[in-house]
């Protein structure tokens, strides 16, 4: 039988040591309204004070908050499905802990195509990153990379343990990576429950975030309307240590980092496009490069159409819909933004470019 409303699912995600453990620790302890089935690897990964257990199984705690403690087993699917069966009343929401060095794409696929699409619903995926260590690590694997580029929220973390400058520039670092994703400042993981739960990140109705062509610039300084999310930097003035996502191209840049095999990239388009050769050029990109395109996004001035088409994209995967219609006095415009690795930026732009209604 079909449940009513899907069960929303966060999947917690961050490199080791980053402070995801400090988290769900939280998590696990706070009365946050919530009963939380919190899925994770092993229960030595966290630290359940004995005292919090009111019952138990071999693969479920119960916790006094409400929260059930579930530990996978083998198979991320069986496991939610056995939740679902064995303890579907005693919770409405699910989050998933992934390890240190896990991509989260297939996670996300799991509930886009699975048996689990119609039961729970993916809310979003929140990526702690650690302050101090973020451009080591960067450097060091492509996890990381991924962990950011998939992401819907970053909690920048340990931030009481570096200067406001490095914070800057390692805000400036993700930002580029994936201008998406809503960035918050942390001490010790601790956050509004409410900023990190029940976002509906990925609904097609999500709103894009406010995005803007000079991002790209050198000559860009940032302003009061500034999307760099400083949050108290906005005397910030971009220099040559500044390492917002300026064009690379640029000969000579001092930070030429690893990252830029991930990067996004903003296209913005006034005039409209042609439905039918829109949906053959994405559907060519995603064939050829869907792999490495981690996420898309857009709203989209289709000819013809009197409301806004907005689209979603995880690799492959492609979700699209009409969505209101165009206010009066609106300007219409396209805007999508891509997230992956070793995009050929250029390329990408020209066939969107063929798109455009004659």
């Amino acid at each position: 039988m079909k449940q009513k409303e899907a069960v929303p699912v966060t999947v917690l995600t961050g490199y080791l040591g980053a402070g995801k453990t400090t988290l769900l620790n939280y998590l696990l302890t706070q009365k946050h309204g919530y009963k939380c089935a919190i899925i994770i690897n092993e229960f030595g990964a966290v630290s359940i004070d004995n005292q919090l257990v009111v019952g138990a199984d071999e693969e479920i705690l119960e916790l006094n908050n409400g929260c059930l403690c579930c530990r996978v087993r083998g198979d991320l699917i069986r496991s939610l499905n056995d939740l679902l069966i064995k303890k579907r009343k005693r919770f409405d929401y699910v989050i998933i802990e992934t390890t240190g060095l896990a991509d989260p794409s297939p996670v996300a696929h799991t509930f886009m195509a699975s048996e689990l699409a119609e039961q729970m619903r993916l809310d979003g995926i929140v990526t702690v990153v650690d302050a101090r260590h973020l451009e080591k690590e960067l450097n060091d694997g492509p996890e990381p990379r991924a962990q950011i580029a998939f992401a819907d929220v970053i909690l920048l973390n340990k931030t009481d343990l570096v200067t406001p400058e490095e914070l800057a520039k390692v805000e400036g670092r993700i930002k580029s990576m994936n201008p998406l994703a809503k960035i918050h400042r942390t001490v010790k993981s601790e956050i509004e429950v409410g900023k990190i739960l029940n976002l509906k990140a990925r609904e097609l109705s999500a709103p894009m975030p406010e995005l803007k062509q000079e991002h790209h610039h050198h000559d860009h300084e940032c302003g009061e309307d500034c999307d760099h999310d400083h949050k108290h930097d906005h005397d910030h003035k971009c220099d040559e240590h500044c390492d917002h996502d300026h064009d690379h191209n640029h000969e000579g840049h001092v930070h030429h980092h690893h990252d830029e095999l991930v990067k996004s990239f903003y296209i913005e388009e006034e005039r409209p496009l042609d439905l039918k050769k829109l949906e053959k050029w994405l559907g060519e990109l995603l064939n050829s490069l869907g792999a490495d395109i981690y996420r898309s996004k857009g709203v989209l001035s289709i000819k013809g159409m009197p409301k806004r088409v907005v689209f979603q994209g995880v690799q492959m995967m492609l979700d699209s819909a009409p969505d209101r219609f165009w206010n009066p006095g609106e300007k219409k415009k396209s805007q999508l933004v891509f997230i992956g690795r070793e995009l050929d930026e250029k390329k990408i732009r020209e066939g969107f470019e063929q798109c455009v209604a004659e």
